[in-house]
């Protein structure tokens, strides 16, 4: 059987394999999936080895984003905007790159979750490979600014001027949001995916009246994101776990070329929820 994995540090976590193994039965495709974990410093090696056992395609999680972008050598026009790849198909004997993270938010903020974004405010915690595949598709929906912060400034600031062609995004310093609010904020950082956090590291109060809370981590609890948003006014939180599903399933359309219903996944990953 045609064999795929997500490949990621950590990934034992990961609940793509239930999805895929889903998505294969719904569709009646022949293929495994399983979870690879790559060392940190050897994430090229692991998915060349992948490929040479016979692997065709790797979905990709923190932190090899960019690097999955960098290694390809075809890459779709997604992943050329994002410079960085969630989805890696194995193609004439070369590594494809393709990024679906900007379309599954988008499905699930927009369809799922019912929250539009035009004429909104919105906040991106976060500069790497998560935040380059999701700008780019929330630009697209027009909101009237979108701000970007990161631990390390210089990469908000590189990662806004590569989309100020596209809209309003300016990046600001964790003091420049002070008295700022929101109407979507995002948390596309892998802190607290493993462990509590200290509220110091999150802005102060900036979330709007009637605003999302919104967290690309996904837990089987409510993350340490989602926690310190619902005690400081944020209306509603969400995890990452409707961008996972949709998200995966343009992966495997990538893959399979059939497209899965998504609506049965979330009774099956979360039900009573």
């Amino acid at each position: 059987m045609d064999r795929y994995a997500v490949i990621g540090n950590p990934v034992a976590h990961s609940k793509s394999p239930l999805i895929h193994q889903a998505f294969a039965r719904e569709t009646g495709q022949s293929m495994t999936y399983e979870r690879l974990l790559a060392p940190l410093d050897a994430f090229v090696a692991t998915a060349r080895r992948f490929a040479a056992e016979g692997g065709k395609g790797l979905n990709v999680t923190v932190p090899f984003k960019l690097e999955a972008y960098a290694m390809a050598t075809l890459r779709s026009s997604r992943a050329e905007e994002a410079r960085a790849c969630n989805t890696l198909v194995w193609r004439d004997d070369q590594w494809y790159a393709d990024n679906t993270d900007g379309m599954g938010l988008m499905r699930d903020l927009t369809h799922n979750l019912k929250q539009s974004l035009t004429g909104c405010d919105v906040l991106v915690l976060g500069a790497g490979g998560a935040a380059h595949g999701i700008v780019g598709p929330l630009l697209a929906k027009s909101p009237r600014n979108l701000v970007v912060v990161n631990r390390t400034e210089r990469r908000a600031k590189d990662l806004a001027a590569s989309f100020a062609q596209q809209g309003p995004i300016q990046a600001f310093s964790s003091a420049q949001l002070d008295g700022r609010q929101f109407h979507l904020v995002i948390n596309a950082t892998s802190i607290g995916i493993n462990a509590d956090v200290p509220e110091s590291l999150w802005p102060q109060r900036p979330f709007a009246p009637g605003s999302l809370a919104y967290d690309l981590v996904y837990a089987d609890t409510p993350t340490p994101f989602l926690c310190w948003a619902s005690r400081h006014a944020a209306e509603r939180t969400a995890d990452g776990l409707g961008m996972l599903i949709e998200q995966a399933a343009e992966s495997f359309a990538l893959w399979r070329g059939v497209r899965p219903q998504t609506s049965p996944l979330f009774a099956m990953l979360r039900p009573g929820a």
